[in-house]
Parts: structure tokens; C-alpha cells; sequence
């Protein structure tokens, strides 16, 4: 089953230390049938787009990239598994791997936002 993460708006939980994502930080995800497009910003992200295709698991197999505060332009890619939390809001638990410069990885988690509390 197709995992549907059209208006979906997630923070992030944890991450690396490596990583720029912040408790800060807010995703608002839109799809069409596999494509997953995001935007988001917060703490030390400016702003932030991604893409993504999405398989029959939900799972995302991502590219993303970002300003940072600092004026620098960030790249990396990301596979996100998600978790259907039993609320009904989706976790995801994500692996990501810069692809600028330092080339470090780490482990990330976002949180669907409930939106109707």
C-alpha cells in the first residue's frame, strides 16, 4: 500500500551530530502518485527543498538540499522508513549521507505533526 504523504507537515525528533536539522526545523511534504516533494526551514536551515520517490513500503528514497545560516549550500541524500505511529501520524527514520563536502552520515528522526490538536 501507497503511502500517501500529500500535505503532511513533519519536526524532527532527533539527529545526528553531524547533521543541521534541528527541533527547529518543519518539512511540509506534497505527492502525485510516487513523487514526494518537500520544503522546509528552521533553526539552522534558511530554507530546504527535497524530492523524493516513494515505494510501495512508503519508504523514500530522498535528495535534498539547503542554505544554512550561514550562507552555505548543503547537499545529501536520505532513504526515510516509515512508522505508523497508533495515533495514525507517521514517524520517519531516516538514514542520510551529505554529498558536499564533509561527505559525513548520520540518522534522523521526523515526526508527523497532528494538525488537528
Amino acid at each position: 500500500m501507497l503511502l500517501n504523504y500529500n500535505n503532511r507537515i513533519f519536526r524532527s525528533v532527533s539527529n545526528s551530530r553531524t547533521g543541521e536539522v534541528s527541533v527547529e526545523t518543519v518539512f511540509r511534504y506534497s505527492q502525485k502518485g510516487t513523487l514526494v516533494r518537500g520544503v522546509y526551514s528552521g533553526g539552522e536551515i534558511v530554507y530546504g527543498t527535497l524530492i523524493a520517490r516513494c515505494d510501495e513500503n512508503g519508504r523514500l528514497d530522498m535528495r535534498y538540499q539547503h542554505l544554512n545560516k550561514e550562507g552555505e549550500l548543503k547537499t545529501g541524500v536520505c532513504v526515510s522508513t516509515p512508522e505508523i505511529l497508533d495515533d495514525g501520524r507517521v514517524r520517519l527514520h531516516e538514514r542520510w549521507r551529505w554529498t558536499c563536502d564533509e561527505r559525513d552520515s548520520g540518522e534522523s528522526v521526523i515526526e508527523e505533526i497532528d494538525t488537528q490538536a
